[in-house]
């Protein structure tokens, strides 16, 4: 047998890059974006691109550490066996500095830039991702995913404090907008990739509680998300565009959540609706986000 076999191949550029998870990272990106132009007052256009670019890399550096320390993990998974890590094309000290090396930078340039509240709460993401959620949450709970989803609601909160410099509870709302939103679409996920999760011992909540709980689980959290969304509107953060969109985005949400969620077996059509939510949830996540800048904008031209 040759010995060579075993070693990675020379990674290049595009191995670094999917380090980075970049169809995640684009969810990361619009909603920091949206946190930054949803603030009230003004920041210099170059640093607010230095903002979204250190959230960008910021995420990235998180992600590329997950795939660092979860490359056995993903080596049995159908979904990620791909990745340059499993597949070989990469050692895995290239992952781990690189991933240090995004994370560290992003804070740092974030500091001095932005100033420093914004960049700790980049830190702190980073840190929540990498280590509470990848190393702690994602082998030892089914809970994983619900406490992990602070990960991915900081974006908008970032963006926020890096144009007031402050928190109030405009962005707190976001970032639990977020998480709430986390579970339903991910369990969604884990409904038809369950297999994957059970071969590698990560205990899901389908793997370990089983299919029922977590349908019944993503229908809660999809009812308690609609009012969540809603709540800009309620305390007078936002104007009308925001809150009925938030209502009708919300509604549809909780509809094919119903779907799911009040299924008792899954016959021919398999996990037709469990891909429609979550294929659904992606856009409602966008969509929501987008109206809430829309908003901004309207009042500011006094068209609300």
């Amino acid at each position: 047998m040759d010995s060579t076999a075993t070693l990675p191949l020379p990674a290049d550029w595009r191995d670094f890059f999917a380090l980075t998870k970049p169809r995640v990272m684009t969810l990361v990106i619009f909603t920091g974006l949206c946190g930054l132009l949803a603030a009230p007052g003004s920041i210099h256009p170059v640093l607010a691109f230095t903002a979204i670019l250190c959230i960008a890399v910021g995420a990235g550096g998180a992600a590329a550490l997950n795939q660092w320390w979860e490359a056995d993990i993903d080596a049995g998974m159908k979904r990620t066996a791909n990745r340059p890590l499993p597949a070989g094309r990469m050692e895995r000290t290239s992952a781990r500095d690189f991933g240090f090396a995004l994370s560290g930078g992003s804070v740092l340039v974030m500091g001095l830039a932005n100033g420093w509240l914004p960049a700790a709460i980049l830190a702190l993401s980073i840190f929540y991702y990498a280590w509470i959620y990848t190393v702690w949450l994602k082998p030892r709970t089914p809970q994983n995913i619900v406490i992990g989803g602070g990960a991915g609601a900081f974006p908008p909160l970032i963006g926020w404090v890096a144009v007031t410099g402050h928190i109030t509870l405009m962005p707190v709302l976001l970032f639990l907008i977020i998480f709430m939103w986390t579970p339903p679409h991910f369990w969604a996920l884990a409904l038809f990739v369950q297999t994957d999760y059970a071969k590698v011992g990560i205990p899901m909540m389908p793997v370990v509680a089983g299919e029922k709980a977590t349908r019944r689980q993503i229908l809660v959290y999809a009812a308690l998300l609609l009012p969540l969304a809603a709540a800009p509107w309620f305390i007078g953060a936002t104007g009308a565009i925001y809150g009925v969109a938030a209502l009708v985005l919300g509604a549809l949400f909780l509809a094919l959540s119903a779907r799911v969620g009040l299924r008792t077996s899954t016959p021919g059509d398999g996990m037709v609706p469990e891909k429609r939510l979550f294929a659904f949830s992606i856009i409602y996540l966008f969509a929501l986000f987008a109206v809430l800048v829309a908003d901004r904008f309207a009042t500011l031209q006094g068209w609300q």
